[in-house]
């Protein structure tokens, strides 16, 4: 049996780190999430309420995570029991970190999947095999979805198998920047289309009418999905870093590149949707003004519009934009997956690979039954990504700001970052995760659970 620590690994560089961090923060919860809320919650108004959350919210609570990886060394489950001083209730934080992100990816792969098949449906079309393509693009086909799955589910383990270093930095460093080109070229095409100008109007002209207590919770749930907190992903990924490595900075380029795709990303499917909407495509109800279908929505209405431009672009188009979210999702995929492997690798001394492949069999049987029964996916999002991340988001601040304590925590953020304990956004950083964080993310779990129950 290998050891825990000679199976762990570490990142090569900070930049690997960076973008790796970037890339679980990435994912369809920028691309496929993020430009959902935003129509479904008045445009702009959303987009400004998100920005907030992200800042005093998430920052904070992901240098917090950060901290308590690297100080440790260790998997969420380790990492709080390390500094539980015996405690029993504390690791149970770190239990449900790992439980949430498990939770999340057998449904996330789901969607993932879909990407998948919708990517090789113009191309099948295009061929003459319209039954063929009919069929990878029928979200109810048990089957199909579970068959893509599990393709997407090897691609996820083979990444996870090659370890830190050779696997998930050398994976997200060729991936993130690819997504990015790919996003920028879509938006360029986009933006001569008619209709898009209209649908930029909205993304850019906020909504107050639309402000209320409800569009914070969203914002709020959508900040933690897409910047990966509460689930103990990037306590897993501070854990391989060393003490040179300034967390806060970081944490602030992790964020900063989170919002700018969600944006970005925003910048595509808005203005997109009203493409499709010029070329004859029902988006919204006329007697509500709702969208039709929010939670399928880019494989609802893009599809249409890229068949509604014909020929070779609209080919080309529609399988290079489902094949950006695929790489999108395969980023998240990889961070969800290694945290249960890292619990597995460090508290059962197993070789990396045996983890993965036995932790990746046990999501995919969760994956499979959620294939052939999408009502699970309503269900997962509602317990494990609009209560489960926020209740560890708040468990985190707790523990940081009342167990482990400010100071413990200053200590460990100053190894590479001397001068942040003194300064003006050392002492802020104190009130935010000691009472700002913990208040805001109370209120909207209260919320939440009042809306769920």
């Amino acid at each position: 049996m290998a050891s825990a620590n000679g199976e762990r690994g570490s990142w090569n560089s900070k930049m690997g780190f960076i973008l790796a961090a970037a890339g679980s923060a990435v994912g369809l919860g920028n691309i496929w999430g993020f430009p959902t809320q935003v129509a479904d919650n008045g445009g702009a108004a959303f987009i400004l309420i998100y920005l907030v959350c992200c800042i005093a919210v998430g920052f904070p609570v992901m240098i917090a995570e950060l901290a308590i990886g690297r100080n440790t060394q260790k998997n969420p489950v380790g990492a709080f029991r390390a500094l539980s001083n015996g405690n029993p209730l504390v690791p149970l934080i770190g239990y449900w970190g790992v439980l949430c992100g498990l939770m999340i990816l057998s449904f996330y792969l789901v969607i993932a999947g879909w990407t998948l098949g919708f990517a090789l449906e113009g191309i099948l079309n295009h061929l003459g095999f319209e039954a063929l393509a009919g069929t990878l693009t029928d979200l109810g086909n048990g089957t199909k979805n579970a068959v893509f799955t599990l393709i997407f589910m090897l691609f996820t383990i083979l990444i996870i198998t090659g370890g830190v270093s050779r696997g998930i930095e050398r994976a997200t460093k060729t991936m993130m920047p690819m997504l990015l080109v790919i996003l920028l070229l879509l938006i360029g095409f986009i933006f001569t289309q008619e209709g898009a100008t209209e649908g930029l109007a909205v993304y850019v002209k906020p909504d107050f009418s639309t402000m209320n207590g409800s569009l914070v919770v969203s914002a709020l749930g959508q900040a933690f999905f897409s910047l990966s907190l509460g689930m103990g992903a990037l306590i897993t990924y501070g854990s391989y870093l060393n003490r040179k490595q300034n967390l806060v900075e970081s944490a602030a380029y992790v964020t900063a590149f989170d919002i700018a795709i969600a944006v970005i990303a925003g910048l595509m499917i808005i203005p997109a949707m009203y493409v499709a909407q010029k070329g004859g495509v029902a988006i919204f109800d006329p007697e509500t003004g709702a969208l039709f279908s929010s939670t399928t929505l880019v494989f609802d209405v893009l599809p249409q519009m890229f068949d509604s431009l014909g020929g070779f672009i609209g080919l080309i188009l529609g399988f290079i934009f489902f094949i950006l979210l695929g790489l999108a999702a395969l980023t998240s995929s990889i961070s969800l997956l290694e945290v249960p492997v890292s619990y597995v690798i460090d508290e059962f001394s197993i070789r990396r690979k045996t983890a993965a492949w036995g932790v990746g069999g046990i999501v995919s049987i969760i994956a499979v039954i959620i294939s052939y029964d999408l009502s699970l996916i309503d269900l997962f999002v509602a317990i494990f990504n609009e209560v489960g991340l926020p209740l560890g988001g708040l468990m985190i601040s707790l523990f940081l700001g009342y167990f482990w304590k400010t100071e413990r925590a200053m200590l460990e953020i100053q190894e590479g970052n001397p001068s942040f304990p003194g300064s003006t956004g050392g002492k802020v950083w104190v009130i935010f995760i000691r009472y700002i964080c913990p208040v805001l993310i109370a209120i909207v779990l209260v919320n939440t659970l009042l809306i769920v129950l």
